[in-house]
């Protein structure tokens, strides 16, 4: 009886050691990155590691990049961009490659990281006193083009406050980021002039 027990355990596990788990219907696979790659299925990305394991699982709020004439989700140190819309209104942040929330959406609009760090579109509100007759504050927004590190800290102010109006009627896209990095630490800003400007920081 024992000896039978045994061959039954035997017959069942030796067929599931020869398998490994299979992610069906898949239809987007992209390069590798960062040890990650992105896999899409309908309207959902999730990402897989390099013995095909989902690390992780389908979600709908990753932002695609434009890669080599494509586009899907990245991971560039670490960070991956995610977005989330509130009142109709786009705001980008990021996770990291356990799929947590590291730096909250909160830009309207923000690039990859880059060498450790990311040019965002850092939105301000500004109070200018309050309106008695509809009874509610009196507010103005502005956003700056800032460079951030991978912890979501400004490290530094790309351009001077530019105005807008926080509605989706007015921002149907995210505004341009008008700044580059073209070395390890300087920057090129397309100015008001219609030229550029070159600033080198300090990291």
């Amino acid at each position: 009886m024992k000896r039978t027990a045994i061959l039954l355990v035997a017959v069942i596990l030796i067929p599931l050691l020869g398998f490994s788990q299979a992610i069906e219907n898949i239809d987007y696979i992209s390069p590798f990155n960062d040890g990650l790659s992105a896999i899409k299925k309908g309207n959902q990305w999730a990402f897989i590691d390099q013995e095909g394991s989902v690390v992780i699982d389908f979600r709908d709020d990753v932002m695609t990049s434009k890669i080599d004439n494509d586009n899907y989700p990245v991971f560039i140190n670490g960070r991956c961009l995610i977005i989330q819309k509130k009142e109709g209104i786009s705001y980008l942040g990021y996770i990291d490659k356990s799929g947590n929330t590291v730096i909250k959406p909160q830009f309207l609009n923000a690039t990859n990281f880059n060498k450790n760090i990311a040019i965002v579109l850092e939105l301000v509100k500004e109070s200018r006193g309050f309106n008695d007759i509809l009874k509610k504050p009196i507010v103005y927004y502005k956003y700056f083009e800032v460079v951030i590190n991978t912890g979501g800290e400004i490290i530094h102010y790309l351009s001077d406050p530019i105005p807008v109006t926080l509605s989706k009627k007015f921002i149907r896209q995210p505004p341009k980021i008008r700044s580059k990095l073209i070395s390890d630490n300087t920057f090129a800003t397309w100015s008001k002039d219609k030229k550029w400007v070159i600033k080198k920081i300090e990291k």
